[in-house]
């Protein structure tokens, strides 16, 4: 499939895809966020893939949904259509994981998809905000319930009521984002982490990231529980013998990824 809204390259296992609206700020169109739901579908399928990078530009990884496509609809054609529901949560079906690589604007839906995203690397000029209030609506794709797991009900509401921004400091602080890196290297540490991942088994990294989402959508008890059955389950497979004996035997492990 050939993509009008975003630009895609593989970098030794690990795919990059770039959001590209430049005129638009990379505001998020249904058009977009069908493209971008088709490559990660695609990198899914594609064994040589172990990890995902999304990002936008140095001025906007995404400044938002885009406002012009969505001004005029009614309650029945969000509603019926299914409006954000229908693509917007792509990202979250992805078992391989997706890395943010945030730099300049992450806002309102921006900052949604970010947050959808298994982890963030932000530069130091990025900056993220859920300002719909100031337009007469509220987040919808998330950004209510995401944003108050990551930073806390205060700053969330404080967020979402006001529409104020945080920069990249009070974001890595709040615990949105993991890291802050110079915005002339952001792409290559994303890219580096990602083709880290994408190194080790793909077996145990798969575990790894449901039994974290585990942490963050159950309690601990049921948390604690899937992430001994995952753990035990390890066990069986060829990349355990594999990465015991090779860390005993002083050598990288050959993963089979089975």
């Amino acid at each position: 499939m050939s993509y009008q809204h975003i630009l895609n390259q593989i970098h030794g296992g690990a795919a990059l895809i770039t959001l590209n609206r430049p005129d638009a700020l990379n505001a998020l169109s249904d058009d977009l966020m069908d493209e971008l739901g088709h490559a990660l579908a695609e990198y899914e399928d594609n064994d040589e893939i172990g990890a995902i990078v999304i990002t936008g530009s140095e001025k906007a990884f995404a400044a938002g949904a885009d406002i012009k496509n969505m001004k005029d609809r009614s309650y029945m054609d969000v509603y019926l259509g299914n409006f954000i529901g229908r693509n917007w949560e792509k990202v979250t079906d992805c078992r391989k994981p997706v890395i943010a690589a945030v730099a300049g604007y992450a806002l309102g839906g921006g900052c949604e998809l970010a947050m959808m995203c298994d982890f963030i690397i932000a530069a130091e000029t990025a900056k993220f905000g859920q300002p719909e209030i100031k337009i007469g609506i509220i987040p919808g794709a998330g950004g209510t319930q995401r944003l108050t797991r990551f930073v806390g009900k205060s700053k969330a509401m404080e967020m979402c009521l006001t529409g104020r921004m945080m920069d990249a400091e009070e974001a890595e602080r709040s615990g949105l984002v993991s890291r802050i890196v110079p915005a002339s290297e952001l792409i290559d540490e994303a890219l580096k982490t990602a083709q880290l991942i994408a190194s080790l088994s793909k077996p145990s990294v798969f575990m790894a990231k449901t039994a974290v989402n585990k942490a963050y959508e159950t309690t601990l008890a049921e948390g604690v529980s899937a992430e001994r059955l995952m753990f035990q389950s390890l066990f069986a497979t060829d990349d355990q013998k594999e990465g015991m004996t090779a860390f005993s035997e002083k050598r990288s492990a050959a993963w089979k990824n089975k």
